[in-house]
């Protein structure tokens, strides 16, 4: 029951992109049901504060506002905590402000420029107090403790807390470090720091809200987990999910920041007082102070070494900073850095990783979360010991990489281990042994990093409809992040019924018509969803054997598909649509594929960077950077090389620009004009080498992973070409041209 149609490994275009180019889809900001109304914020101007009071005179003027249909603050809602799993965030400030951009104040108005008429005559009177805003001082003796009633918030982890200040802690170990230690010629200590890194969407955080005639939530949000959400709302408004519908929508990007509820209990209360749809978006400016950016860190790794080297052991100590809140991580506990001992043979690794509060802007998710930062760290600790050591960093790494039959520094026993080949052909594609061109007034350097990351799973149901006009629909709870998801799945549709992937028309499911379905995130849609369709798949073409055997009489066993055609020896082929009509109108099926992730399986990845460093002013260019994968099948190229492109591209703004600039607690990048991120002239020429391995991955056609394997090695690279071409080592980033002028003089 093969069939002749390949799509699988095809480079096709997005199916879903004539509607987003056209405007047929539909974004959250784009739902305009009558009568909606704008939802706009007073937040807090001071990173910690007390509030002592909000006028009431003041909030009396804004409600007379002409055009203004609520003001509310705290005392108008319930004091229920939010968040995605640690519930520690009030809808609006109560009592306290833990930072700058923090919501106090909410209106709902018929514009925009009514909402803010409103808010500016609103005053609130502050008791300012001395803000933490380096996580390395949250854990510090004697520190301010930011959330005094933790103990008491829904979602806590288990176990004691380490810090006072400590939202989480998650801990990792295999063999005896002390051990390790005690083996060790040489033990070598570092120190690294990361900055906030936003996520850099296009269309920022919006939703709408309305409480409707019957009594139910209709919700509209930008958010990548509809399920999760609505059990998150629940929580925040007291009301059952099966109240609550989140309806389907368009994401404009998402790179991981949304995954959450944001603004939508907030907009439940304003369109519960003004029995009015309230829609929230935010400015690029609330996005920047108040968004959820990837977390910054604190790291110190201690590494034991021999002098042959042979790495004896490894101790990381993670501090990341969560801002004020937690409520915006999608995890109860820590599973931060758990990947930053490396692919390496470490008999002897402990972790220890610690998510702290801090009076900054509350962090969440962005590609690979944990990974950038521990691995950015780790793997420029192991360029700085091969130095040390006086080997070559390249044959540093190839003394302890992981091979089949290692275990790995947490103990684990990866099957079909790929890190030797992908570092191999890293290494040929990128000349790395080749003599380093010359150039005046510049230095240059070559750098590289490897890292590895698991295959995500979860839970995805989905349905497979064919009419009697032949046309094939996937109907999917997944919400559209623009990863290019929608198109491999009618690719892996079409290729199981011999139908044209861009003909297969696709159907999202709201809340209400489907039990559940975990969402997108942590590299598990293709193998999750995937296989979801796939399965369904089969058990369709097996309806429509059945049919066409009973129908006509054909032998079962060898009725088939060929280019949408139920095909049988020696008969006439029937198109799909005539065989359902014969057969009574409307055929489908529904399936679930759920699965736990795969312990046996990771995938591997080698960056190597080649850069050239100005003399007299520090500025780094990136001239060359080989991005080498291991792969399994590819179901399409083009989707596939998408994902690798954006991957650097978001690695190099990590590594040399991108950084939330803060004054005293207030974040002094709030416009993309100052957050700079990378620009297509700051890509440098870009190699690509995927190594294919036999095994395959457990997709539907043994692929495997790639939209977040490739962030955490892109910024180590950079830095350890920096270090080649200098002898500079930069131990925090963003490395800015003043950062490394600096450090480059201090070296003199």
């Amino acid at each position: 029951m093969t069939s002749s149609y390949d799509t699988i490994g095809r480079p096709v275009g997005r199916a879903e992109g004539p509607a987003k180019v056209t405007g047929q889809a539909m974004f959250p900001a784009d739902v305009n049901l009558p009568g909606t109304l704008v939802g706009k914020c007073l937040r807090s101007p001071f990173p910690y504060a007390k509030i002592v009071s909000i006028d009431p005179n003041s909030v009396a003027a804004a409600r007379q506002v002409p055009g203004v249909h609520a003001v509310l603050t705290t005392d108008d809602i319930p004091s229920h905590l939010v968040g995605r799993m640690l519930r520690d965030m009030p809808i609006l400030a109560r009592d306290v402000v833990r930072f700058a951009g923090q919501k106090v104040v909410a209106v709902a108005a018929e514009n925009d420029d009514i909402a803010e008429e409103a808010l500016n005559l609103i005053q609130i009177e502050y008791e300012e107090m001395e803000p933490i805003l380096d996580p390395s001082d949250s854990i510090k003796t004697g520190a301010p403790v930011l959330h005094p009633d933790f103990a008491d918030y829904a979602g806590t982890p288990d176990g004691a807390r380490a810090y006072p200040n400590a939202a989480g802690h998650g801990s990792w170990s295999h063999g005896d470090v002390e051990q390790g230690f005690a083996e060790a010629d040489l033990i070598l200590e570092h120190s690294f720091k990361t900055n906030h890194q936003h996520q850099a969407y296009i269309e920022p955080h919006a939703s709408v809200v309305f409480l409707d005639d019957t009594g139910r939530v209709q919700a509209w949000v930008n958010s990548k987990m509809p399920f999760q959400v609505r059990q998150q709302l629940s929580e925040g408004i007291d009301m059952p999910t099966g109240q609550i519908r989140v309806n389907p929508t368009t994401i404009g990007g998402d790179f991981g920041g949304k995954g959450g509820f944001m603004d939508t209990h907030l907009g439940f209360w304003l369109s519960k007082a003004t029995g009015r749809p309230v829609r929230m978006t935010m400015t690029y400016i609330e996005e920047l102070m108040a968004g959820n950016p990837r977390h910054p860190a604190v790291m110190t790794f201690k590494t034991g070494v021999k002098k042959d080297g042979t790495i004896t052991a490894r101790q990381a100590h993670l501090v990341y900073d969560s801002g004020g809140y937690a409520a915006f991580k999608p995890q109860r506990g820590v599973t931060y850095g758990q990947r930053c001992l490396g692919p390496y043979k470490i008999p002897h690794g402990q972790i220890d990783s610690y998510v702290v509060y801090t009076n900054q802007v509350p962090c969440g998710s962005m590609r690979a979360p944990g990974d950038p930062q521990s691995i950015f760290a780790a793997e420029v600790q192991m360029d700085l010991i091969a130095r040390e050591l006086g080997m070559d960093p390249l044959e540093f790494r190839q003394k302890n990489l992981v091979q089949d039959g290692d275990a790995s520094p947490l103990g684990h026993r990866w099957q079909n281990i790929m890190g030797m080949r992908t570092l191999d052909a890293a290494v040929k594609e990128a000349g790395y042994q080749d003599a380093k061109p010359q150039t005046h007034g510049k230095l240059t350097g070559r750098g590289m990093a490897l890292c590895e990351r698991h295959v995500g799973a979860g839970s995805s149901t989905v349905k497979i409809s064919i009419d009697s006009d032949g046309v094939v629909t996937l109907y999917t709870a997944l919400p559209d992040t623009g990863s290019g998801f929608y198109t491999v799945l009618r690719q892996i549709l079409g290729q199981e019924l011999g139908v044209a992937y861009d003909e297969i028309e696709l159907e999202n499911w709201s809340t209400d018509d489907v039990e559940f379905e975990t969402g997108v995130g942590g590299s598990r849609v293709t193998h999750v969803a995937g296989q979801a369709v796939y399965r369904a798949a089969q058990e369709l073409k097996q309806q429509m054997v059945t049919m066409a055997a009973d129908l006509f009489g054909w032998p079962e066993d060898d009725t088939g598909f060929s280019q949408g055609q139920v095909t049988a020896p020696g008969q006439t082929s029937v198109n799909l649509g005539d065989l359902v009509s014969r057969s009574g109108g409307l055929v489908e099926t529904v399936h679930t594929y759920d699965s736990e992730r795969d312990e046996d399986i990771t995938v591997f990845c080698v960056q190597i960077a080649e850069v050239e460093v100005d003399i007299e002013t520090g500025q780094v260019q990136l001239t060359k950077f080989t991005s080498a994968h291991d792969v399994g099948t590819i179901l399409n190229p083009m989707g596939h090389q998408s994902q690798i492109d954006g991957t650097v591209m978001q690695g190099i703004g990590y590594a040399l620009t991108e950084d939330l600039q803060y004054d005293d607690g207030h974040v002094t990048t709030l416009s993309m004009g100052e957050y700079k991120i990378p620009t297509m002239p700051d890509m440098p020429e870009l190699r690509t080498v995927l190594v294919q391995s036999e095994s395959g991955g457990p997709t539907p056609y043994g692929g495997k992973s790639i939209g977040e394997q490739g962030i955490s090695s892109v910024a180590p690279a950079i830095v350890n070409a920096i270090l080649d071409a200098t002898g500079v080592a930069m131990m925090e980033i963003p490395v800015s041209s003043e950062k490394l002028f600096r450090a480059m003089q201090i070296q003199k």
